[in-house]
Formats: structure tokens, sequence, C-alpha cells
């Protein structure tokens, strides 16, 4: 049983690194996955995390943030700010609102992207790779690769998954505070029947994506 469990994390593990191996073989310094978490709720923004990781081990499991529990994304979280470089772009729900949620989770990429690359002098154009989870078309001056549920594949569009999920859920904590009535703790803005529920009762709050439908 020791020896099957091992195994399947040996596997699992070599499954996650397939693109940045085959990047670091092409002569790619740096691969910088980026992904975000956000997109489906009714309330809140959309957040976007972009990570280059320093290293691949890890203590915490690392994987597709939904995967995860709560515990062992913040454990996680931890560790990877702890072992990359790593940006965060943060787009608002009344962004969203003015220009459509799939060009905010755009912006928030870039936003994203360019915060990570602010922080180092060692990052170039020509050994610098991005990858990003999704088939989303980014405008920016780097080659990069979209990898379609990316965030199940890549360990750092996995790590990227992370850190956009758990900084939105930490949005959203308080936010509950601010309007406890919607039960923002609980459902983080998504559309749980309990979520439309109070919808129907009390109608929209400030921070409501007024064009989804819905609200």
């Amino acid at each position: 049983m020791v020896t099957a469990a091992l195994s399947d994390y040996y596997l699992r593990f070599t499954k996650l690194l397939y693109y940045e191996r085959k990047l670091k073989k092409k002569g790619y310094d740096f691969v910088i996955g980026i992904d975000e978490a956000g997109r489906g709720p009714l309330a809140g923004p959309v957040v976007a995390a972009a990570v280059a990781l320093k290293t691949y081990s890890f203590k915490n499991r690392i994987d597709d943030s939904k995967k995860l529990t709560a515990l062992s994304r913040q454990n996680a979280f931890f560790e990877i700010t702890e072992k990359s470089l790593f940006g965060i772009g943060i787009v608002s729900e009344a962004m969203i609102d003015r220009v459509n949620i799939l060009e905010a989770t755009r912006i928030a990429m870039h936003n994203a992207l360019s915060s990570l690359i602010e922080k180092s002098t060692l990052l170039k154009a020509d050994t610098t790779h991005v990858i990003v989870d999704g088939n989303m078309k980014l405008d920016i001056d780097l080659p990069y690769t979209a990898i379609i549920r990316g965030d199940s594949k890549s360990k750092s569009i996995a790590c990227a998954s992370i850190l956009a999920k758990v900084t939105r859920d930490h949005i959203m904590l308080i936010y509950d505070r601010v309007f406890p009535e919607y039960g923002f703790s609980r459902h983080k803005g998504y559309p749980t029947k309990e979520h439309r529920d109070i919808l129907k009762k009390r109608g929209p709050s400030a921070i409501h994506r007024k064009t989804f439908y819905g609200v």
C-alpha cells in the first residue's frame, strides 16, 4: 500500500511538471504560471495570480485549488509565497460590469503578470515563457501557451490558482463583515441556492455584479 501510494505521488508529481520541464529543455529559464479565481460568482472581484517557482519541491499538496480543502489551500498559500516570485491582480465588480467578465479576467491576469515582473530584474523576454490556464488570449510581450485545465496539469498554474483563490476568499471574508446579511463567508459570492434566496429577499448589495443573470 505504501509503495503504491508513493508510486501514485511520483506519477502525479511528474505529470504536474510536464510543461515546466518541456519549456526548460527549450531554453526558458523562467516559467510563469497564471490562473484566476472568481469568474463565476455573482458578487465581488475577479482575482488572478502569476507565479514563477524557485523550486518544485513542496511539503504541502499542490493541485488545482478546487480539489483542495480551505485549510490545505491556506497552508499551501504560505509555502508558495515563500518559494516563488508572484504577482496578484484584482479587478472589481464595478469594472466587471463595465467591460464584461472575460475582459476583466484578462486585465486581472495582465496586472498579476506586471506585478510579478516588477519584482525581478532577471526576467527577460527571450528566456521567459508564460503558461496560462484555459484558452485565454493575452496581449503581452512574452511568449505564452494556453493550457486547457492547466491548473491540474501544471504545478506553476496550480500554484497560481491557489494564490488567486485564497486571496479572493480573504477579500470575501472582509466583505462579509461589511454586508453580514448576505452570507459571503459561506458562499464567497457564488450562485448557491442560499445566495440566490438572499438576493430575492434583499436585492443586490454594493458589491454585486449588476450585469450578471440572477442579480
